[in-house]
């Protein structure tokens, strides 16, 4: 066991499996007292289960590290507050909050339902605020506190993750603006877009493969969607960003996946045009003569109308 964060005192929601797990139990080898939050529910957020928090814990504790378990769902405001008060009522103090509970509802944007979109908006988006909020409290008087957020890839556009990316692009947003509203008081907050093979994202044949690399400790899996990782994987950089060494990395997004952590750029203007005349507003005739050879200039559509052939 290490001691980077010997006598502090961690959330974990969605720490009961995957990289919510690994991230857990890193933190307890690194010293810290963990409240493991997992409602225990399926991919599309039904049904529950005290087992993964508990086995979790277990495992923390068989380690010789300290853990409880929180059965709670993070979509619901009363779970922040209730986190916040099971750590200082468990340790004494809360330091550091890592935000990972999520679910799936998959479907594309026109068979969309009202509840698939509320479901996963509330799990992601509403799942990180109800925790942010309070911890931000005992941050706040504190004067320090770390919080690291679960974002995607998938934020930046998916095939039939319309909420799912929504959630996750809204979790950056949060991140970056939390990260202004607590800095000045110690606090710093950050995300990650993990690549890794989760229950979410596994087929079986992706999940056996998984198994076989964790068996004789080979990080790197293939197949299923793309090249996935060990959730194992995305952990070091989690922890490492709630260490007094990362206090000056704030609001800033990371690609963590095997062995390939990336620093993500901020948004920038790529090209820009200006008009003085006339109060600065352009005219619909000005744009139709400018724009395509400036602004538009070179841009192709990734995602053009379907030939007759390919049309589903």
């Amino acid at each position: 066991m290490g001691d980077r964060l010997k006598g502090r005192v961690a959330i974990v929601t969605g720490g009961g499996r995957g990289i919510g797990r690994a991230e857990a139990l890193l933190l307890a080898e690194e010293g810290a007292s963990v409240v493991v939050n997992d409602l225990g529910c399926d991919n599309a957020g039904r049904s529950s289960s005290r087992e993964p928090a508990d086995s979790v814990v277990e495992d923390i504790r068989k380690r010789g590290g300290k853990a409880v378990a929180s059965y709670d769902n993070v979509a619901e405001m009363t779970t922040g507050e209730r986190l916040v008060k099971q750590a200082v009522d468990s340790f004494g103090r809360l330091d550091i909050l890592v935000n990972n509970a999520g679910v799936l509802r998959d479907r594309m944007i026109f068979n969309m339902s009202e509840e698939e979109w509320d479901t996963v908006i509330a799990y992601h988006l509403k799942g990180h605020f109800t925790t942010s909020k309070y911890a931000c409290i005992a941050f706040r008087q504190q004067r320090s506190g770390r919080i690291v957020n679960t974002s995607s890839e998938s934020g930046m556009g998916n095939l039939g993750q319309a909420n799912y990316a929504a959630a996750k692009e809204g979790i950056v947003g949060l991140t970056r603006t939390v990260a202004r509203d607590m800095g000045r008081y110690g606090v710093t907050c950050n995300a990650i877009r993990p690549r890794a093979a989760t229950r979410l994202t596994m087929t079986e044949e992706l999940r056996q493969a998984m198994e076989r690399a964790r068996a004789v400790g080979v990080a790197p899996v293939a197949g299923g969607l793309g090249t996935h990782n060990l959730p194992e994987a995305v952990a070091p950089m989690v922890v490492w960003l709630c260490t007094d060494v990362a206090s000056n990395v704030n609001g800033r997004t990371f690609i963590v996946g095997g062995g390939m952590i990336a620093l993500c750029s901020e948004i920038t203007q790529e090209r820009t045009i200006y008009k003085r005349e006339n109060n600065g507003v352009w005219k619909l005739d000005e744009l139709d003569k400018i724009t395509p050879a400036s602004l538009a200039d070179g841009l192709v559509n990734q995602w053009p109308v379907l030939a007759p052939s390919e049309k589903r």
